[in-house]
């Protein structure tokens, strides 16, 4: 029998970002082009959020003096994984997004007005969407080849501070990206099983 190569290539797929795919902690001294960056954008921008709200804000940190910006926000055991790594993402997210959706949702010209006014709900959708957006993100970025190493473990208001002065903006998590070293890689840890996680009703 002979093997598909629609299932083949869509296996490889799978494997690339989900079963191989590994949270990076170490880089190799390989660039990643404005290019790629520009690609990861155009293709997680197509993933749905609640009204299309889209409230993610990135910031790319690609030089040492931008990456430098960060330290005093990093806890000490993330910083040589961002300091080395050839691009960090700040992912954040944009507490009046709402100003947006006569853009983003022309067709319901009234759903400005559900979160204008209501700070505590569009503090929640923004940072609900925002992470599911960093979630298309990281699966951008696999698909085209890059690793990535999301993290917490940062002071969010020194952070806000240098990079979202205007108070608008908030840090949700950053994600360190480039090509992994994996000789710096521990073993997988485990994961839940299904009958662990989900129940069928």
């Amino acid at each position: 029998m002979q093997n598909n190569p629609h299932e083949n290539s869509h296996e490889k797929m799978l494997d690339l970002l989900f079963r191989q795919a590994r949270s990076q902690n170490g880089w190799l001294p390989q660039p990643v082009e404005d290019a790629q960056l520009l690609r990861i954008y155009e293709l997680m921008k197509m993933g749905p959020t609640s009204a299309n709200c889209s409230p993610l804000r990135i910031v790319f940190l690609r030089t040492s003096e931008a990456r430098q910006r960060l330290q005093p926000a990093l806890n000490p055991g993330n910083l040589e994984k961002a300091m080395s790594a050839p691009v960090v993402a700040v992912l954040g997210y944009d507490t009046r997004f709402y100003d947006l959706l006569p853009q983003l949702f022309p067709h319901n010209p009234v759903m400005r007005e559900m979160f204008a006014g209501k700070p505590e709900l569009a503090e929640t959708t923004a940072f609900r969407n925002s992470s599911l957006q960093g979630a298309y993100f990281m699966l951008a970025a696999r698909s085209l080849g890059l690793d990535c190493g999301p993290m917490s473990g940062f002071d969010a208001d020194r952070l806000n501070q240098e990079f979202f002065p205007d108070g608008l903006v908030k840090v949700n998590f950053l994600c360190n990206l480039g090509y992994g070293d994996v000789a710096k890689l521990f073993p997988r840890s485990p994961r839940l099983a299904f009958d662990q996680v989900c129940q069928l009703l």
